[in-house]
């Protein structure tokens, strides 16, 4: 299975707290976020034999934040593994691109996992949801 040289995930979950609580669990290490300009935070996981930065920025995109993982070294090898088991975590919406993007890619298309786990693929932004 092909590893993506970064993650990123989109989730319908704004609070801080919650999402870095799962992150030292999901890292194996403490997510101790700090502030990086206005709604944005940034923290380096060390845990699982790797630092791996880490950038949110709340309210990135209609009411969904985003969740940037700089590093191939997470536990998860795709954007749709790490929002897999986001959506479930933090019981949220969570978005995610449909593959590594590549030139000619549709760029709108992305992957909607409900809380519930109901994965289905929409146009964003232009979806409407």
């Amino acid at each position: 299975m092909e590893r993506y040289p970064d993650i990123e995930i989109y989730l319908q979950c704004h609070d801080v707290g919650t999402i870095a609580g799962w992150l030292s669990e999901a890292l194996d290490g403490p997510a101790e976020f700090r502030p990086a300009g206005r709604n944005r935070w940034r923290c380096h996981v060390a845990g699982n034999g790797a630092t791996i930065p880490v950038l949110l920025i709340e309210n990135a995109t209609e009411d969904f934040s985003s969740l940037w993982f700089d590093s191939d070294a997470t536990p998860w090898p795709r954007d749709v593994d790490c929002a897999r088991q986001a959506s479930q975590a933090l019981n949220c919406e969570v978005r995610c691109s449909l593959g590594s993007w590549q030139p000619g890619d549709d760029p709108d298309r992305f992957l909607q996992i409900s809380a519930d786990g109901e994965e289905q693929v929409i146009d964003w932004p232009d979806s409407g949801q």
